[in-house]
């Protein structure tokens, strides 16, 4: 059997690229490639074989990666998310030689919030109301234009994300009430010098307070989705992140916080998985098909290997909507695959195999 050759495009230091060269290791596949980020960026493109398989990783958490995306700063801030976007696709398109395990125009879109929700849409893939769905949408510049986008939409429930944001930066919910009341929750921090993501979700309340957050937010190119209420699991909310290797799902986490956003690193849980299971099954609704709903929105990037869908169970468990797809969701050490789809491999092992029988398939 022929292996395939690797390469990977990533922060060599980081956990991600490390994890898949461990996984590599484990399976007897010859170490990928690894191309630097810096080195894209300073020369100005890299070359690959054209037996090469080329996954694209994240260009998160190296500060001088970041300053060539996006300008110098401190990592923390939330600023410059467009030029971030247009300098990762450029780099991107610097690329040449070697296939793709990461499609460049699926890329574009999975980084573009507006996008990806006005392509799940279209591809029949529940997900939350929006009035700022797909590139031509309404972009609001400051909170009353949210506001009012928001109101003529029947939101009293929102979300407020910047667009091409990743790991919940500069995400606010909001939630407005009878009489005006209004308060919003956020990991970001408004200083002296910008604005900043903390880690540490912060509250505010009244119009003028919650105002400010989303107007010093508003260069970010916003994105405006409902917020669904979530199911509850030992009294925090729950909702779900499932990886899909080529198509399949093949690992689950049930993520719980007792903040609106469920993400690990705000202080979110891993939860117990079969009350996710055990919640679709009992209302009616089905695991497999909960599962079927993250294969249909992967599905909408076919020549893309891998990607993290985030599923928002209905709070009753009786259907679920999509509320993201990440280019690099697979980051979740020690999880194991789902039985029968997965048994015993972690993310990074998942798509090796997955790679290995593409690789097979298209030589024969």
């Amino acid at each position: 059997m022929t292996r395939p050759r690797l390469a990977v495009v990533g922060n060599p230091e980081n956990r991600r690229v490390t994890m898949l060269l461990d996984a590599a290791a484990r399976s007897g596949m010859p170490a990928p490639r690894v191309v630097s980020w810096r080195e894209v960026l300073t020369e100005r493109g890299a070359r690959f074989d054209p037996d090469e398989l080329v996954r694209l990783d994240s260009p998160g958490e190296d500060p001088e990666v970041d300053a060539l995306l996006r300008g110098p700063g401190d990592p923390t801030r939330i600023a410059g998310g467009p030029r971030w976007y247009a300098s990762l696709l450029a780099a991107v398109g610097t690329l040449r030689g070697g296939r793709r395990l990461t499609d460049p125009d699926d890329l574009a879109v999975l980084f573009d919030k507006r996008r990806c929700h006005a392509a799940l849409a279209a591809g029949g893939v529940p997900v939350p109301a929006s009035p700022t769905s797909g590139g031509d949408a309404p972009v609001p510049r400051d909170w009353p234009e949210v506001r009012e986008l928001a109101v003529a939409a029947g939101l009293r429930r929102f979300f407020v994300k910047p667009a091409h944001g990743s790991s919940a930066a500069g995400v606010v919910a909001v939630e407005t009430a009878s009489g005006g009341r209004i308060q919003a929750r956020s990991s970001t921090e408004i200083a002296a010098d910008g604005v900043y993501n903390s880690l540490r979700v912060r509250r505010s309340t009244g119009e003028a307070e919650v105002g400010a957050l989303v107007d010093a937010l508003a260069a970010e190119l916003l994105h405006i989705e409902a917020w669904l209420p979530k199911p509850s699991w030992r009294g925090a909310a729950a909702d779900l992140r499932i990886v899909v290797v080529a198509g399949r799902a093949t690992h689950a986490v049930l993520r719980t916080s007792a903040h609106p956003m469920t993400n690990l690193h705000l202080g979110g849980r891993r939860g117990d998985l079969a009350t996710a299971r055990t919640g679709f099954d009992s209302a009616g609704y089905g695991w497999e098909n909960a599962l079927a709903v993250a294969e249909r929105a992967a599905a909408q990037f076919p020549r893309t290997l891998c990607v993290g869908v985030d599923l928002l169970p209905a709070a009753n468990w009786r259907g679920a909507a999509v509320g993201e797809v990440n280019a690099f969701g697979d980051l979740l050490p020690g999880l194991s695959g789902l039985p029968g789809r997965a048994d015993g491999l972690d993310t990074y092992a998942a798509q090796l195999a997955a790679v290995t029988g593409w690789a097979d398939h298209a030589a024969a």
